[in-house]
C-alpha cells in the first residue's frame, strides 16, 4: 500500500516516529528495504508497522527550495528549467547537438544553483552559466546563443566575440 510522501523522519534504534501505519494508525513502524526510485530522486521504504505487522510503502523526497530568477527589468518568477533547454534548443536549431547532452547542462545548471547559498538569482548570471555550457558543446550554438543573450547591435560586437573564441582555444 502507498501511503505517501513524507520527509526524513526521526530515527530511533531503527524504528521510526511520526509514520503512522495506515491500517491501524500506529505510530511506530521499522524499515525492511530501502531502495532508490526515480533515479535516485526518490527513496522508496518498505516498511513494517510494529503493532498489526502489516507492510506499507512510503516515498522520500527531497525538499528543493525554491529559485527565484532576477530579469533584466527587475522583475521575478520561479527559475524553469525547460526555459533553458529551450533556449539551448533555438541556439543549436540544425546542429548535430543531441537533446541529451542539453538536459544535462540544464541539469548541471540547476544542481548548481541548488546548490548556491543564494535563492535569487539574475538572468545574467544564468546566460553566462549556459554559454560556458553551450561553449564545450557547439561552438556555432555558443555564439548563436551569445549573440541574442548579449545583444549584438552590429557586426563590430559580433567579431569581438568571436575573436574573444578564438583567443580562448
Amino acid at each position: 500500500m502507498f501511503c505517501g510522501i513524507i520527509s526524513t523522519n526521526c530515527a530511533v534504534r531503527g524504528v521510526y516516529k511520526n509514520m503512522k501505519c495506515p491500517f491501524c494508525a500506529y505510530a511506530e513502524s521499522k524499515v525492511v528495504d530501502s531502495r532508490h526510485a526515480e533515479e535516485g530522486a526518490t527513496i522508496r521504504r518498505r516498511r513494517e508497522c510494529l503493532e498489526c505487522k502489516k507492510r506499507f510503502t512510503t516515498y522520500e523526497i527531497m525538499e528543493r527550495l525554491p529559485l527565484i530568477v532576477v530579469k533584466r527589468d527587475g522583475s521575478r518568477q520561479t527559475f524553469d528549467k525547460q526555459k533553458l533547454i529551450n533556449g539551448m534548443l533555438r541556439a543549436c536549431e540544425k546542429r548535430p547537438v543531441p537533446l541529451l547532452e542539453l538536459t544535462n547542462v540544464a541539469d548541471e545548471i540547476e544542481q548548481e544553483l541548488q546548490n548556491s547559498l543564494e535563492r535569487e538569482i539574475k538572468t545574467t548570471d544564468i546566460g553566462e552559466m549556459i554559454m560556458n555550457g553551450l561553449k564545450s558543446l557547439d561552438e556555432v550554438a555558443y555564439v548563436r546563443f551569445a549573440s541574442v543573450y548579449r545583444q549584438f547591435r552590429d557586426i563590430n560586437s559580433f567579431m569581438d566575440e568571436l575573436n574573444r573564441l578564438l583567443k580562448d582555444e
